[in-house]
């Protein structure tokens, strides 16, 4: 059996969520994955391990209330990137974007980091020096 490259990976692990179909994740995540969230901020929540990483991602891909769209895609050798925007209602502010971070080994998800836009002012340096 030939190993999936990281570009087939990334692939069908974007149709999960395009399509809903959290059935696409069987054999996509390693043993040893490890998953960082968008949320909650600053550090996202850490999940570990394939029946955890799939029981997470299973769970957002079968909400139908929400759309992923994957914008952009750039891989790099294991590395993968995945620039994308996500609806989670249907007003006008009901949606992020955001970025993962993704790495594949032997045709396998091994780690996934996720970052998004967050909600709320961030103070810029400029606005935090000298106090």
């Amino acid at each position: 059996m030939s190993v999936r490259s990281t570009a087939e990976v990334i692939d069908r692990f974007n149709r999960v969520f395009i399509e809903h179909e959290a059935d696409l994740l069987h054999d996509l995540i390693a043993e040893d994955c490890v998953m960082e969230s968008v949320q909650p901020a600053p550090t996202g929540e850490r999940v570990v391990g394939l029946e955890a990483c799939t029981a997470w991602w299973g769970a957002l891909a079968e909400d139908r209330s929400s759309q992923f769209t994957p914008q952009e895609v750039l891989v790099a050798g294991d590395r993968a990137t995945i620039l994308w925007t996500y609806r989670f209602g249907d007003g006008a502010d009901q949606w992020v974007s955001g970025v993962n971070v993704m790495r594949v080994t032997d045709g396998r998800i091994v780690e996934a980091l996720g970052f998004s836009k967050t909600a709320g002012e961030v103070p810029l340096a400029s606005e935090t020096d000298g106090e």
